[in-house]
């Protein structure tokens, strides 16, 4: 059984066009604070990022953000966090929230929401860490992606141990339930867990 004591959301910085996803937003953000656990994010005030941290701190959570100086000066970092971490990069950024965390969760979001969600999965792929990694699948978000990750396991190119990897659930009880059950499968490593990713 996992704990979830620090749980990292990746998402938009953008609020999207379909009030579900501010609205789960903040029902996990909730659901973060309601268990005791703290929230680590990517720093912002706005969007669904500014949505999560709000959740988490009406409950009384504690929330990290994480946010480059260069978004920082930007002045779209959160003023109102338990802990603001500026880092130098996006690199450092992202390095600093796989340290802290010990569970990942991706709501609805662009292309930098993508891309820290596969390097994270990528990273358990090759043995790098066993932390369960969920997604939120809002208003059918993500349909697209489970349609492609069953592309890629019937094209040869992903196995079925590591697509299995990815949590996937409508609500945000159901996902945190099945990361809590997570165990990683022995056979889906590609290297051994002492090989650090930085």
């Amino acid at each position: 059984m996992n704990d979830l004591k620090n749980i990292l959301v990746y998402c938009g910085s953008s609020s999207g066009l379909d009030s579900a996803h501010t609205q789960t937003a903040i029902a996990l953000g909730q659901a973060i604070g309601n268990r005791k656990a703290s929230l680590i994010y990517g720093g912002a005030k706005i969007g669904l990022m500014g949505s999560v941290a709000d959740g988490a701190l009406s409950r009384g959570a504690k929330v990290i953000g994480i946010i480059p100086h260069f978004l920082k000066t930007k002045e779209v970092a959160h003023e109102d966090l338990s802990e603001l971490i500026v880092v130098q990069n996006m690199h450092e950024r992202k390095r600093k929230m796989f340290e802290m965390c010990d569970s990942v969760i991706a709501l609805p979001g662009g292309f930098g929401t993508m891309e820290e969600l596969f390097e994270m999965l990528t990273w358990a792929q090759i043995g790098l860490h066993e932390k369960p990694i969920g997604i939120l699948n809002i208003s059918g978000f993500y349909d697209g992606l489970k349609e492609q990750i069953q592309r890629m396991v019937d094209s040869g190119f992903l196995k079925e141990v590591n697509a299995n990897m990815l949590l996937i659930a409508n609500a945000v009880p159901d996902l945190l339930k099945l990361m809590e059950e997570y165990q990683a499968a022995a056979d889906a490593k590609w290297l051994d867990n002492d090989v650090k990713p930085f």
